[in-house]
């Protein structure tokens, strides 16, 4: 989707620079909604035009905007509105409600699917349960300001939490309720993997068809290292940064 911005112009009698001028007004058409998350652009010649800027100017101004995070770039296919990009998630473990606490940000959740089934043989290897077993699948959209960040798929095996497919997850946090089941996630093994997104996703997150996307797959365990939790979290990939760091176990001699 191609969307216009507002009658906007840069004035030549400011003491900001033009450039500045113009990543001022791009940047707040994108806060008041008027250029949506995933919007594209108009093409450069008519947002010169618009802005009454040369070109040079004005992808200087989006360069910053891409920096910033509020615009990304696509080779050969223009700009785009990114929403909530660089967003940090910590390498703590957290729930995404406690994530969007800590930032400022609201979460929210729309349901895609939530339903007891029996486990497949991968799934109950997984969780260690037996082929079978009654789990409890939940898919949700999850957002952040009511911009959708993330498709989050997470299986429970159902006979740790007695009703919880009558949980209303729209509102309610998965991890506040396993830890109200005596079951306090404590630490969760994860690889995350690069994929792009196909029309589900595109969909659900608002992205274009093929936008790259990151894949989180985690297993929590509870403090008796038992399995509580699976997950496979597909995160709109400008709109996620995880934070981590590395350092050595112990000192290196390079004698």
């Amino acid at each position: 989707m191609t969307t216009s911005p507002t009658a906007l112009a840069v004035r030549t009698d400011y003491p900001d620079p033009l450039w500045v001028q113009a990543v001022d007004l791009i940047r707040r058409d994108v806060a008041d909604g008027h250029l949506p998350v995933g919007s594209r652009l108009p093409p450069e010649r008519e947002l010169c035009e618009a802005l009454n800027i040369s070109r040079v100017t004005l992808r200087k101004a989006l360069a910053h905007l891409v920096e910033e995070g509020v615009l990304r770039s696509s080779h050969g296919r223009g700009w785009f509105v990114a929403g909530v990009a660089g967003t940090d998630w910590p390498n703590s473990l957290e729930s995404f409600s406690e994530t969007a606490t800590r930032m400022g940000l609201t979460a929210s959740s729309r349901i895609l699917r939530q339903e007891v089934v029996p486990a497949t043989i991968d799934e109950a290897e997984e969780l260690s349960i037996a082929p079978g077993a009654p789990l409890f699948h939940l898919e949700r959209v999850r957002l952040l300001d009511d911009v959708p960040i993330a498709i989050d798929d997470s299986r429970v095996p159902a006979v740790l939490v007695p009703g919880i497919e009558a949980i209303d997850f729209a509102g309610a946090s998965l991890y506040e309720r396993l830890a109200s089941a005596g079951l306090d996630p404590q630490r969760a093994d994860s690889t995350i993997e690069a994929a792009s997104a196909d029309g589900y996703l595109a969909t659900h997150l608002s992205v274009e068809l093929g936008t790259p996307v990151l894949v989180m797959h985690q297993i929590v365990v509870d403090s008796s290292e038992h399995p509580v939790l699976s997950s496979s979290i597909r995160y709109a990939g400008e709109r996620y940064r995880l934070r981590t760091f590395f350092a050595r176990s112990q000192k290196v001699d390079y004698r």
